[in-house]
């Protein structure tokens, strides 16, 4: 089995790299994929880089280049909904585009012809990752979770896509990853921690908050690789 794990920034990976400590590293299309193997099952960790279209292309590559069978996201995220605080642990269930704006022509907001407005992460991913929840001991919480190619520190963006897309948490690649999967039929898991409440302190307390947070989902995504790797 080929599972890749994506980051979107060196931070995100970083502590996973540490987990595994022995990798090789290749460059293509001017991103470093580090291949990992691991108890008969082959990893492909990787950052893409901030955005959508940086995690799209990353998710392409592991899927095309390297074969990936499953694909994690593992990384921070904003948190919209009330009483998800720094730190907490976030399962999307379901992911959708809240920057894409084509209602002029009579479509839902976050909707692109030929596509779906929400993307649904692969349940028996899901399932291991609350087991993994469990047996850590630890609260996981689960909702829509939005993308969008901006960093969300504005109180009226934040209540506008909560009422948009009943989402609980916003970041800036999920919903990409899950497009591309989508369409090559490959299953995926979104998982993130809460760095951040996407208000006016936002950006403060993301850069306070961004290691120790990217540690919680990195020793999560070890433990879920563990279980669906057996």
């Amino acid at each position: 089995m080929t599972i890749g794990i994506i980051g979107a920034m060196r931070e995100e990976i970083v502590p996973l790299l540490a987990l595994y400590k022995e990798y090789e590293s290749m460059e293509i299309a001017g991103n470093v994929y580090y291949k990992i193997a691991y108890k008969g099952a082959n990893i492909i960790v990787a950052y893409s880089k901030i955005g959508k279209v940086h995690a799209a292309i990353s998710a392409t590559t592991m899927i095309l280049r390297f074969g990936c069978e499953k694909i994690i996201f593992s990384g921070v995220a904003g948190g919209l909904a009330k009483g998800l605080n720094v730190g907490d642990l976030l399962l999307a269930t379901k992911l959708c585009q809240h920057d894409v704006d084509i209602t002029a022509f009579g479509h839902a907001k976050g909707f692109i012809p030929e596509g779906k407005l929400f993307y649904e992460s692969d349940k028996y991913l899901c399932d291991k990752a609350k087991e993994v929840a469990k047996d850590m001991n630890l609260s996981i919480k689960e909702g829509v979770v939005a993308s969008g190619d901006q960093f969300i520190a504005n109180q009226q963006i934040k209540d506008s896509i909560v009422k948009e897309f009943d989402a609980i948490a916003v970041e800036m690649e999920g919903a990409s990853v899950a497009c591309v999967c989508d369409n090559f039929k490959i299953p995926y898991c979104i998982f993130r921690s809460i760095s951040d409440s996407a208000d006016g302190e936002a950006s403060q307390s993301f850069d306070e908050f961004l290691e120790s947070s990217a540690k919680i989902s990195a020793h999560f995504v070890y433990k879920l690789v563990d279980k669906i790797s057996l």
